[in-house]
């Protein structure tokens, strides 16, 4: 008998449980025992983001035909594809798929049961997706697999690389070939940059918040009626202000004059600002008009070898992004000419073969577009996009105000509207850009800056802001509050000071010169990011001590760049051990957010070939064939 324990039973333990039963008939000796174990305190196959036990008001910033834990005709990996439901399909036929169980909670009975495929979910409804995801995996595994759930943490691991791995958890050891570490987000101790604020709200009893995840956020100690700034403007910002108003008992109307909120008196006063100064722009409500453009055309394989045969250091900026930023303007006008050609004077085959032959940043593109799409609105600028309050300056709070709404205004509208399209176009094409971008990072050609000031802080924050908004209804609900004055927008370029005389915080931005609020309490509105050096996860934190772990660091003879994820080696997800000379151990695999392997977004879009499912099926069989080699742990089970 084999024994695999993988730690973190969420839904990238559920995805690589799921290959393994793929795989396990191909790869296991027939008959060979196989005991696997997976630890979580939260549920499996939800895991604890996606657990069923959080408020209603949070939602999922994906429609429900576009999440998937399955993998199709699309999908490029070496094991079998298994087909299965998206979380729209499943619940419109729910019954129909094994292993049925039904949903306990009637209120999301009732919502699975009328949930339109370009709805948004809440997260409990997710949950339930993944319970079920979970047992099929489960169910489908071969008959000489067994599986066996601790609702238990882990909290060390021992053995030799060479040996059998002893698994520590609250009240028992298992004994392991093999472990995956599955564990997910992970929270960390707070970045020293919020040192100093957590320090003053200490000292002056004001209300302080780092980086949490929203659903564990504890905002008690916010008083109605209190000045709040909430610094960040993205998808934490977005579920904080649900908590905070219709959490506190407010709640929306629609009126002749539309959508308006109706307080409750027990909200705070919530000032918003971040460095752009608007919100994440929402998620399209509608699907392609056109036929789908064949991606990628311009940053696939060929063109990235070609790239990384260059000499030197390369930067994501200079030599990737030209190649990357063409792709999703293909995107974009593959959508806008096959779908509104009546905004287009030329046809599409002659403005593509201009498009080919002209380099993103050159003035002969810049000519071909405004010659073939004669609307502004209709062409893509993406530095107007990553910046669309440069260089604006406003006289008075109040117009400041009146920009922003007339700014979400317009861009609820857009977004709603399937004549832009093209804007799904570009979406999708930008997703496409994670076919190759793993293999760049993982070449190691590009600088240690560009690494953690292009890729780690720009792109990504840049792609989360275009493609990882929340839903269309959220900017409307936005906008109530904002007539209503519970929330007041400070703009672009925050800055929040100390006052130590009052004990309060200034915080004001940078289009109203002058202007700012005083402040009572600060909550950082991001998403945490994980630190190993700063874990609060108990395994990584000793696996780190120990000196078996090792956080990732890109460093040359100008930067050195610390990305605070796990190191692991590419090509099959083996954890990489100082003690083994920096080498693979070779019975130790991690998968996830906290690994060096960076991925796109928490789920799949169905046909999308998606990064996470080809990781998860080299991770499955590497570790299916090691332990049908490896002889049987010299103890196995649990003691």
């Amino acid at each position: 008998m084999s024994t695999l324990v993988i730690v973190g039973a969420g839904p990238r333990g559920t995805g690589l449980l799921e290959r393994i039963a793929a795989n396990g008939p191909e790869l296991l000796p027939a008959g060979q025992p196989l005991d696997i174990h997976l630890v979580d305190p939260y549920p499996p196959g939800a895991g604890r983001i996606w657990r069923y036990d959080q408020s209603p008001l949070l939602r999922m910033n994906s429609m429900a035909e576009d999440v998937t834990m399955f993998t199709d005709e699309r999908s490029t990996i070496e094991g079998p594809v298994r087909p299965g439901p998206s979380l729209a399909e499943w619940a419109a036929r729910s019954e129909e798929f094994a292993p049925y169980r039904e949903v306990a909670d009637p209120a999301v009975r009732a919502e699975l049961r009328t949930l339109a495929p370009t709805d948004f979910p809440t997260r409990r409804a997710q949950s339930a997706y993944l319970d079920w995801v979970f047992r099929r995996a489960v169910a489908d595994l071969p008959p000489h697999v067994t599986v066996t759930v601790h609702r238990d943490t882990v909290r060390r691991i021992e053995g030799p690389d060479d040996g059998p791995q002893l698994v520590h958890l609250g009240d028992r050891v298992l004994t392991a070939d093999h472990v995956a570490l599955t564990l997910g987000h992970l929270d960390s101790g707070p970045h020293p940059r919020y040192a100093a604020d957590a320090e003053f709200a200490a000292r002056h009893g004001r209300f302080h918040l780092s980086p949490a995840f929203s659903a564990d956020a504890d905002l008690s100690g916010i008083a109605p009626g209190e000045q709040l700034v909430l610094r960040g403007f993205g998808l934490a910002f977005v579920d904080l202000v649900a908590l905070l108003t219709e959490g506190r008992g407010g709640r929306f109307e629609e009126t002749p004059d539309g959508l308006a909120y109706r307080p409750s008196g027990r909200e705070p006063v919530i000032h918003v600002g971040s460095r752009r100064g608007v919100p994440y722009h929402s998620k399209t409500g509608y699907r392609l008009q056109g036929p789908p453009a064949p991606l990628p055309r311009y940053f696939d394989a060929a063109a990235v070898d070609a790239v990384l045969d260059r000499p030197g250091p390369l930067e994501l900026r200079r030599d990737f992004w030209p190649l990357m930023a063409k792709d999703i303007g293909f995107g974009h006008y593959h959508e806008l000419f096959h779908a509104h050609p009546g905004r287009t004077t030329l046809p599409w085959e002659e403005f593509l073969a201009g498009y080919d032959a002209h380099d993103w940043h050159s003035p002969g593109l810049a000519r071909l577009v405004a010659a073939a799409v004669p609307d502004p609105a209709d062409r893509l600028d993406l530095e107007r996009l990553d910046h669309p309050l440069a260089g604006l300056e406003l006289g008075s709070d109040d117009e400041l105000q009146r920009h922003l709404r007339d700014y979400i205004t317009t861009d609820a509208d857009r977004r709603a509207d399937p004549a832009h399209s093209a804007d799904l176009g570009a979406f999708l094409a930008l997703l496409s850009l994670f076919g190759q971008l793993p293999r760049v990072l993982a070449s190691g050609r590009l600088s240690a800056r560009s690494v953690g000031e292009e890729v780690d802080e720009w792109f990504f924050g840049y792609f989360s802001y275009l493609a990882s908004g929340p839903p269309g209804f959220r900017l409307r609900q936005l906008l109530a509050l904002s007539e209503a004055g519970v929330v007041r927008f400070l703009g672009a370029g925050i800055r929040v000071d100390r006052d130590e005389t009052t004990g309060t915080w200034r915080a004001s931005g940078a289009i109203v010169p002058g202007h700012g609020v005083t402040a009572t309490a600060l909550v950082e509105a991001y998403l945490p990011k994980h630190a190993l050096a700063r874990t609060r996860d108990p395994l990584l934190r000793e696996l780190h001590r120990s000196g078996r772990i090792v956080e990732e660091v890109v460093t040359d003879a100008e930067h050195t760049h610390r990305s605070g994820l796990l190191t692991i080696r590419p090509t099959d997800s083996r954890v990489l051990d100082p003690a083994l000379d920096g080498g693979a151990h070779p019975r130790r695999t991690a998968l996830g957010p906290h690994t060096s392997l960076r991925a796109a977004a928490a789920f799949a879009r169905p046909r999308t070939d998606s990064p996470g499912f080809r990781q998860n099926d080299a991770a499955a069989r590497a570790l299916l064939r090691a332990l049908a080699g490896v002889p049987a742990a010299a103890l196995t089970g649990c003691r």
